[in-house]
């Protein structure tokens, strides 16, 4: 019998579930790797450029991109949840490749650096729409049982093709230059994810909505949603700092570590594989993780993941050999792998689905401003004190958050979600 959803959204023939939608689940888990590749392509070539082809000395002005990018992007992953949730998935996803047409060429064409640091505000409003929108329709389509596996699956995809897409874009510039033979692969890229998004993937709103009628009913406001996750409620507040923290390590990576080991002597092939390296594991590792989270718990691997991530940075401060830090990278993407995952699906344990789309948004806000405050401490620590000391610096930083989450996030997996009952509703803490 067909069913309406709270916010009059007409509901029939929809079954929730990973096995029910496999081909538009794995449609977007396919969406989902061309949108990371687009980002993978600058992990190593952009600190060298700025350094070498535009000049820029200060460490704090270049990773200025950084900073661009993930403060664009934070507003990016809130927007795109309210006008998901207001206008549907699809039209979001779209919006988003549209963005990233340009990035490419914009960097391909850079006669300064500003255009670099503009492409990245394209390329950060490209992540936040798209990304986030293949992170809330995934959650659609399986319900609730099966959370942890599908964001795995999604962020494994995601970042393998990061991985994948820096290290290819690392030979290709150092066999032709950085530029323009690195940066045709990104043209191919974000033409590939939109035709495949207007032409194939469907909108998984209903879904959403058909969840919503089993589910207790919470209309909450965005400033709700806001406040719950930055302090009242426990598990969204934790999952909010750790986030941040995690993209504050990945933005010090991203601008450090191509620094670090080309300043070491390092030959081309050994810098690009370590460049990989991390994104990879981490990649990867999420096919493992995500699962394992929907049996034994999302804050386990949030928590250990976080502090996994403080002994890799602080390893990789320290060594001097390809072979450690080559240890080191894989280390801190397995880490990340823990968490990554574990974070998306403690969200949408906890979130309403009438208000999923938003509560995923606030978190990657709070998440994706890490890589503003990553690019920043990093920069100013570097330009202070030296590589080692700024990465040493952050491996504190993360060991302190993993420290807090152990001591303040309650478990989100409940018994009702492993039996396959609706989400709960927002369970405000003190």
């Amino acid at each position: 019998m067909p069913l309406t959803a709270a916010g009059g959204y007409f509901v029939s023939n929809i079954t929730l579930g990973l096995r029910a939608n496999a081909g538009q689940f794995w449609l977007l888990v396919v969406v989902n790797a061309f949108v990371g590749a687009m980002v993978g392509l600058e992990r190593e070539i952009l600190p060298l450029l700025g350094e070498v082809e535009f000049g820029v000395g200060s460490r704090t002005a270049l990773l200025s991109f950084i900073a661009t990018f993930g403060a664009v992007k934070a507003i990016s992953n809130y927007f795109a949840g309210r006008f998901g949730d207001a206008w549907g998935r699809k039209r979001v996803l779209i919006a988003g490749w549209l963005f990233g047409l340009p990035v490419p060429l914009l960097i391909m064409w850079a006669p300064s650096w500003s255009w670099v640091v503009l492409a990245n505000v394209l390329l950060g409003i490209n992540q936040g729409l798209a990304w986030s929108s293949t992170v809330v329709m995934k959650i659609d389509l399986v319900g609730s049982r099966q959370r942890g596996l599908a964001m795995g699956l999604n962020e494994f995809a995601g970042y393998l093709a990061v991985a994948i897409a820096a290290f290819t874009a690392g030979l290709l510039a150092h066999e032709f230059g950085a530029r323009p033979v690195p940066f045709y692969l990104g043209i191919g890229f974000a033409l590939i994810g939109l035709l495949i998004t207007v032409l194939f993937v469907r909108d998984t709103r209903a879904h959403a909505q058909l969840e919503a009628v089993n589910s207790t009913s919470s209309g909450v406001s965005a400033v709700s949603v806001v406040r719950e996750a930055t302090w009242r409620n426990p598990a969204l507040a934790s999952c909010s700092q750790a986030g941040l923290v995690n993209n504050l390590n990945d933005g010090l990576a991203w601008g450090l570590f191509p620094l670090l080991f080309t300043s070491a002597g390092l030959p081309a092939t050994q810098v690009s594989a370590l460049i990989a390296a991390y994104p990879a594991a981490w990649g990867i590792g999420q096919l493992v993780t995500g699962g394992l989270s929907d049996r034994l718990g999302r804050k386990p691997f949030i928590a250990g993941g976080m502090l996994v991530q403080a002994v890799a940075l602080a390893w990789i401060a320290t060594a001097d050999l390809f072979s450690s830090w080559l240890v080191a990278s894989v280390l801190l993407g397995i880490g990340t792998a823990m968490t990554y995952p574990a974070l998306l699906a403690a969200i949408g344990d906890v979130a309403h689905p009438a208000w999923r789309g938003t509560a995923v948004g606030v978190y990657r806000l709070y998440r994706d401003s890490g890589y503003v405050a990553g690019a920043v401490l990093a920069g100013v620590l570097a330009d202070q004190f030296g590589l080692a000391s700024a990465i040493l610096s952050v491996a504190v930083i993360t060991f302190a958050s993993g420290a807090a989450v152990a001591l303040r996030m309650p478990e989100t997996l409940t018994r009702a979600a492993l039996s396959g009952a609706a989400a709960p509703g927002v369970q405000t803490g003190s």
